[in-house]
């Protein structure tokens, strides 16, 4: 067995879980971004945009949960859509302290046309990788991004 201190014959350090995963994640993210064309905004942006979307109005602490960001991450993803009218914050109902996130006209718009983008890098995505694999890898990054993994990983 390899000694996780030793480079592979590639240069790249393959022991560490976190490691492959943030480098999947910055090459997965360049290439959906690219899928995104001109419209201005990234796959960072489109994910939001369909949370919001899935979820109806949510809160703003619970599209952080479900996007596993802290508020202030997710404020700062936010801040275009909001200034570029793609959604919009609204008082509770019930709690007037609490703010939700709304799709306006634009964003459910903007939405729909980035949907057609996605699919066809997703499409692009499952023949690369192959449809049995890529499902099978997006309920293990589920498993991994659950509160229930982080529970057993903090217990040790």
């Amino acid at each position: 067995m390899a000694d996780a201190t030793q480079e592979p014959e590639d240069g790249i350090w393959l022991y560490c879980s976190n490691s492959a995963v943030r480098r999947a994640a910055r090459q997965l993210g360049r290439l959906y971004d690219d899928a995104m064309g001109d419209t201005g905004l990234k796959g960072t942006q489109f994910s939001l945009l369909s949370q919001i979307w899935r979820s109806g109005e949510p809160t703003l602490k619970n599209l952080a949960e479900a996007m596993v960001m802290d508020l202030s991450a997710l404020g700062h993803t936010l801040k275009p859509l909001l200034r570029d009218g793609f959604v919009e914050l609204v008082p509770d109902e019930k709690d007037r302290r609490v703010k939700r996130v709304r799709l306006t006209e634009a964003g459910e718009a903007i939405q729909r046309e980035l949907t057609s983008r996605w699919q066809a890098a997703q499409s692009r995505f499952d023949a690369a990788f192959g449809k049995e694999k890529s499902e099978e890898l997006r309920r293990m990054l589920a498993f991994i991004s659950s509160p229930e993994f982080a529970e057993r990983f903090t217990a040790g």
